[in-house]
Protein backbone atom coordinates (compact mmCIF):
# COMPACT_ATOMS: atom_id res chain seq x y z
CA UNK A 1 0.00 0.00 0.00
CA UNK A 2 1.38 3.39 -1.05
CA UNK A 3 0.88 6.80 1.18
CA UNK A 4 0.81 10.29 -0.84
CA UNK A 5 2.09 13.34 0.82
CA UNK A 6 3.32 16.38 -0.57
CA UNK A 7 6.31 18.07 0.79
CA UNK A 8 7.19 21.47 0.52
CA UNK A 9 10.31 24.04 0.80
CA UNK A 10 12.08 21.28 2.17
CA UNK A 11 15.90 21.00 2.93
CA UNK A 12 17.56 18.67 0.89
CA UNK A 13 20.62 17.62 2.75
CA UNK A 14 18.14 17.08 5.67
CA UNK A 15 15.96 15.28 3.39
CA UNK A 16 18.49 12.92 2.29
CA UNK A 17 19.53 11.92 5.86
CA UNK A 18 15.89 11.07 6.48
CA UNK A 19 15.46 9.09 3.46
CA UNK A 20 19.05 7.21 4.13
CA UNK A 21 17.39 6.35 7.69
CA UNK A 22 13.98 4.91 5.78
CA UNK A 23 13.56 1.13 5.77
CA UNK A 24 11.07 0.62 2.84
CA UNK A 25 10.58 2.26 -1.02
CA UNK A 26 10.36 6.42 -1.24
CA UNK A 27 9.29 7.22 -4.64
CA UNK A 28 9.48 10.70 -5.49
CA UNK A 29 6.59 11.40 -8.13
CA UNK A 30 7.30 13.87 -10.94
CA UNK A 31 4.38 16.29 -12.64
CA UNK A 32 4.54 14.26 -15.64
CA UNK A 33 4.17 10.57 -13.86
CA UNK A 34 7.87 9.59 -13.56
CA UNK A 35 8.20 7.68 -10.32
CA UNK A 36 12.17 7.73 -8.96
CA UNK A 37 12.78 5.47 -5.81
CA UNK A 38 14.79 7.82 -3.66
CA UNK A 39 16.64 4.88 -2.24
CA UNK A 40 18.90 5.42 -4.84
CA UNK A 41 21.53 8.08 -4.96
CA UNK A 42 21.34 8.35 -8.99
CA UNK A 43 17.12 8.71 -8.37
CA UNK A 44 17.90 11.13 -5.96
CA UNK A 45 20.46 13.39 -8.31
CA UNK A 46 18.15 13.23 -10.98
CA UNK A 47 14.48 14.16 -8.67
CA UNK A 48 16.41 16.73 -6.84
CA UNK A 49 17.79 18.58 -9.90
CA UNK A 50 13.91 18.65 -11.24
CA UNK A 51 12.41 20.68 -8.55
CA UNK A 52 15.42 22.32 -7.04
CA UNK A 53 14.70 26.06 -6.12
CA UNK A 54 16.95 28.14 -3.93
CA UNK A 55 18.61 25.13 -3.03
CA UNK A 56 15.30 23.60 -1.35
CA UNK A 57 12.80 21.38 -2.79
CA UNK A 58 9.62 23.60 -3.59
CA UNK A 59 6.94 21.07 -3.81
CA UNK A 60 7.11 17.00 -4.71
CA UNK A 61 4.72 14.13 -4.12
CA UNK A 62 5.82 11.59 -2.15
CA UNK A 63 5.04 7.77 -2.25
CA UNK A 64 5.57 5.63 0.77
CA UNK A 65 5.23 1.52 0.77
CA UNK A 66 6.51 1.54 4.24
CA UNK A 67 4.00 2.66 6.67
CA UNK A 68 6.92 3.76 9.56
CA UNK A 69 8.67 6.10 6.82
CA UNK A 70 5.79 7.79 5.85
CA UNK A 71 5.26 8.63 9.55
CA UNK A 72 8.92 10.03 9.55
CA UNK A 73 8.60 11.62 6.86
CA UNK A 74 5.72 13.50 7.70
CA UNK A 75 7.00 14.55 11.16
CA UNK A 76 9.88 15.94 9.27
CA UNK A 77 7.61 17.71 6.53
CA UNK A 78 6.14 19.78 9.59
CA UNK A 79 8.68 20.15 11.95
CA UNK A 80 12.17 19.60 10.68
CA UNK A 81 14.75 16.72 10.74
CA UNK A 82 14.88 16.60 14.85
CA UNK A 83 11.77 15.12 15.00
CA UNK A 84 11.71 12.76 12.36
Amino acid sequence: MNINMVLNNVDLKEFTEVLDSCEGDVFMVTPEGDRLNLRSKLCQLIGFTRLIEGGRVSNAQIECSNKNDESKLFRFNLFGKEDA
